[in-house]
């Protein structure tokens, strides 16, 4: 009997490393499977993906396939070759079954195999053009009463303390909510549980929840929906997402659940993002000089009065400085990753003219922040906080960058490209500048400590979007009076 089993056993031991085993053929790019039968580099990968695939780079190149947990990834670093992905019109790459799984792991979700041309199509109508400039009206105004607010019931001269990330995402989020949901009641409760939510994100996506973890995660959940899907106020961008779900033929459940997708989709990055030019201001002097410069002579913002009209179009065009401060900020914090399935064999053609052969059932991957973004060969001292680094010398916007003397289409991608694109960019960056700009011009803003220092960034971050900080940094804030100059 025990024999038996134990033939059984080695049979399907066999079966295993014959399923898993693989050669790279000709043509194909190089093979790293690593040392462990089927996850391969999974615990190296999920532990910081960047630090993995920097390590890959270094040993393979701009191209490589690596094992993770039986699914094989070709990873592409080269951005002169992105396009061949990016812009594919052969049909050969699919994300919308990756997409699906994700956002039923995530969220519980379930949605219509058309729905995600659908949703781009509604996405565009809202946060383009006219209706983008009355939402980012909107969130100017809202910011301006949460900013108030949080004084509320400190005398506006007195200093308040608090952790950076924590107030730049606690503000941005509550003003997004308002503009977008538009309900006063309930904007704390479902903040606190969109943090909880949120800190365990990255684990639920990886299924590496602990048991305590998942009991945080799904009561969470249930909270979010229930408040998210009560009290709808009409007119309302929710309302008209709701809609929307409709029309498509979703079930009330799959609308609730939705929802809490937009909510993240659309208040995740913000904060973040504000966090960190705010942080790398604080922490870079000069840095903080030349924005203050630049925006002390824009007229919109010469109004005493937090209630004031946000930006127009012309003033929002003319802040390099500020613009170059973002690009830099994002191009150190901005962490996505591009994937896509493999749906039929495909001959991929770099910008060196190689070509690689790419297998059905495999995924690709772009991991931009790796390449371009931290790439010594097309930003000098990658490292480096340079608030210049996207100027001209003569305070234009520098928009020429070159790898191997050959000019680059993508020297950042923080907001995706090609199909992938994030269609609420403008929205977005509107929103930082703003708060930042409401930041500088109305409140005082110091280190508690003169000599703090940025915290790290969580590796576990890394592909979600924004990367957010392991830690926080400790600031004092105050309304500036009247008379005080900037």
């Amino acid at each position: 009997m025990l024999g038996t089993a134990f033939l059984l056993l080695n049979g399907l031991l066999l079966l295993l490393l014959l399923y898993t085993t693989r050669r790279r053929n000709k043509n194909e790019p190089p093979l790293d499977k690593g040392s462990i039968p089927w996850l391969g580099h999974a615990f190296e990968f999920l532990k910081d993906p960047a630090k993995f695939l920097a390590r890959m780079k270094d040993k393979h190149g701009d191209i490589f396939t690596f094992r993770l947990a039986g699914i094989y990834v070709t990873v592409l670093l080269d951005p002169n070759s992105f396009d061949g992905v990016l812009n594919d019109d052969t049909n050969s790459f699919d994300f919308n079954n990756r997409r699906g799984q994700l956002l039923k792991r995530i969220f519980n979700l379930q949605l219509p195999g058309n729905y995600p041309a659908s949703e781009k199509k509604w996405m565009e109508k809202h946060f383009h053009g006219v209706n983008q400039l009355k939402l980012s009206t909107s969130m100017t105004s809202h910011l301006s009463d949460v900013m108030l607010k949080s004084f509320e019931p400190r005398s506006p001269s007195q200093w308040r303390e608090d952790g950076l990330f924590e107030l730049c995402y606690s503000l941005l989020f509550r003003a997004g909510y308002l503009t977008l949901f538009e309900r006063k009641d309930d904007v704390d409760a479902v903040y606190r549980e969109f943090r909880k939510f949120d800190d365990l994100l990255t684990k639920l996506a990886r299924g590496s929840l602990k048991r305590e973890e998942r009991r945080v995660v799904a009561t969470s959940q249930d909270r979010l929906w229930d408040l998210l899907y009560s009290g709808r106020v009409n007119g309302s961008w929710q309302q008209s997402y709701v809609q929307f779900l409709e029309e498509m033929g979703v079930d009330a459940d799959m609308q609730k659940k939705a929802q809490l997708l937009q909510l993240w989709n659309t208040q995740c990055n913000a904060g973040p993002a504000a966090f960190w030019v705010l942080g790398f201001l604080l922490t870079h002097p000069e840095a903080m000089e030349a924005v203050k410069s630049e925006i002390s002579g824009l007229p919109s913002l010469q109004d005493t009065s937090l209630q004031r009209r946000p930006l127009n179009q012309l003033e929002a065009q003319s802040t390099p400085v500020f613009d170059s401060v973002l690009s830099e900020t994002l191009r150190l914090t901005a962490a996505v990753m591009i994937n896509r399935e493999v749906v039929k064999d495909k001959i991929l053609r770099m910008a060196n003219g190689k070509e690689y052969h790419l297998r059905r059932g495999d995924r690709v991957c772009l991991f931009p922040f790796l390449s371009p973004q931290m790439d010594p060969q097309i930003h000098e001292e990658p490292q480096m906080f340079k608030y210049d680094r996207f100027l001209n010398e003569d305070k234009t916007v520098k928009k020429e960058f070159y790898k191997n003397e050959k000019k680059l289409k993508y020297f950042t991608l923080p907001w995706g490209a090609g199909k992938s694109i994030c269609v609420g960019k403008e929205f977005a960056v509107t929103a930082i500048k703003q708060f930042v700009f409401l930041f500088l011009t109305h409140f005082d803003l110091e280190l508690c400590s003169p000599n703090d220092k940025l915290p790290p960034v969580n590796p576990s971050r890394f592909g979600f979007g924004m990367l957010q900080p392991d830690g926080d940094l400790r600031v004092k804030f105050r309304l500036k009076t009247m008379q005080r100059e900037m």
